[in-house]
């Protein structure tokens, strides 16, 4: 008995319908019964706080509105079916409104009836608790431990930024190459903040036509225009309460500019094919790979709207930039994917290690969590080596050698790359480079009295 967690109390001062009562749910394994003929000693066991309490409504101690009232009082998320002789729709509906879960009438079928109600408070709070379960794992998923990974100086810095963002309602621009985690972060900035239970809708302007963003975004009434068949909702209602993430904001059309503009500034929308606007009450965040202030002097963005977005600007650096981080998110998700796909865990090998250090990653974290997903897979022992790395030759050649510089500033650049790759070790990198440690700090100096 004691394994059964979904306990019923059954309040009856009547022992012989109590017992039958008691009998008929208890024909379900699942449920514990506890039997009470007075509200007395209901009350003293109702620090049990059973999910069900049928409470019968006639008691020759009290009222059932009273009895229901306590309940409510010393265990709210008891679940209350009332159960009276008299068919009485006014007395029914005043008990539902006090809180009451159903009202059933001492009749024939009232046993089917009363295992329905109680298998379905069941359901319910089975369905309530795996929402409670997802809800947790969602904000566990966007928590900063489990969403910025690594420990480089620039990392720090964006999560700095986002701590700032949280307790603000302004509007957010995060700038990065494409792959750096722009909607990760736009992600962790809304479930860890006060919109956190309100939706997140994330919109990629570049992904859609320039003739459907307008009603993607502000929706449209049934008719507006050919093929039309409904009513639709723009992402700013779906997002009424919580956050609008429009990524690759660089990538809008003038004319929406214009109209995105005025929507943010008088925080209202108007559905195309319809005059009456439509208050509307979400947090904006921006996403763009391209240098705004540079569309702007270009002609390509309007300037208004620059400014009118320009609240708090994270920054996401390349991969490239973050040293070590590379190494750190290479076992992260080497270790993730390991775990989901049930298979032993894997080493990086000191020569994978080097490889992907040395290498550009254009396609920035999302790029290095495909390649270590394939080389899980590629490897054929419990180490990943730099074989198993598909990088193409193209790909590995350094940015560095595409580039005209005079050879002070090849030296210069190389001596950068490597203090970023032994983070600012400058003994170690000059045991690296065969050079004398004077000799570094000598043509650092140069390059700082130079700048």
């Amino acid at each position: 008995m004691s394994l059964k967690t979904f306990t019923v109390f059954v309040l009856e001062d009547d022992e012989w319908y109590n017992k039958l009562l008691a009998h008929t749910i208890s024909l379900n394994p699942d449920y514990l019964v506890k039997s009470f003929f007075s509200a007395k000693d209901l009350f003293k066991s109702i620090h049990e706080k059973p999910e069900v309490i049928t409470l019968d409504y006639r008691l020759p101690d009290t009222t059932g509105e009273e009895v229901l009232e306590k309940i409510k009082q010393l265990s709210p998320e008891s679940e209350v079916i009332v159960i009276s002789e008299q068919d009485n729709i006014a007395t029914a509906l005043n008990l539902l409104k006090s809180g009451a879960y159903d009202y059933l009438v001492k009749e024939k079928n009232i046993k089917d009836r009363l295992l329905a109600i109680i298998n379905n408070v069941q359901k319910n709070i089975k369905l309530q608790s795996r929402i409670s379960v997802l809800e947790k794992e969602l904000q566990k998923k966007h928590d900063f431990s489990q969403s910025l990974i690594g420990s480089s100086e620039a990392m720090e810095n964006v999560s700095r930024l986002i701590v700032k963002a949280l307790g603000i309602n302004l509007t957010v621009t995060i700038t990065g190459e494409t792959g750096t985690g722009k909607e990760v972060v736009a992600k962790i900035i809304h479930y860890n903040s006060h919109r956190k239970n309100k939706p997140f809708v994330a919109v990629n302007v570049a992904a859609i036509p320039t003739e459907l963003i307008e009603s993607e975004l502000f929706g449209h009434e049934k008719g507006a225009f050919t093929g039309a068949t409904a009513r639709r909702i723009g992402k700013f209602e779906e997002a009424n309460g919580g956050t609008l993430f429009l990524d690759e904001i660089g990538e809008m059309d003038l004319n929406l500019q214009a109209k995105l503009l005025r929507v943010l500034q008088e925080k209202e929308i108007t559905r195309i094919g319809n005059n009456a606007p439509i208050k509307i009450d979400c947090r904006i965040i921006v996403a763009t790979h391209r240098n705004l202030k540079e569309e702007v002097k270009n002609g390509r963005f309007r300037e208004d709207l620059y400014f009118r977005l320009y609240g708090l600007m994270i920054a996401l650096p390349p991969l490239r930039e973050r040293g070590k981080d590379i190494i750190i998110l290479a076992k992260y998700f080497m270790n993730a994917f390991c775990k989901e796909n049930q298979i032993p865990n894997k080493t990086l090998s000191e020569e994978a290690q080097q490889k992907l250090m040395s290498y550009q990653f254009p396609g920035n974290v999302r790029e290095l969590k495909s390649l270590i997903e394939l080389a899980v897979v590629m490897s054929n022992s419990n180490e990943i080596s730099a074989e198993n790395l598909n990088l193409s030759p193209s790909d590995e050649v350094s940015e560095t050698l595409t580039t005209e510089m005079t050879m002070k500033e090849y030296e210069l650049k190389i001596i950068k790359n490597y203090l970023l790759k032994y983070d600012g070790n400058m003994k170690l990198v000059a045991q690296k480079l065969d050079i004398g440690l004077s000799t570094l700090y000598r043509i650092l100096k140069e390059d700082a009295d130079n700048s």
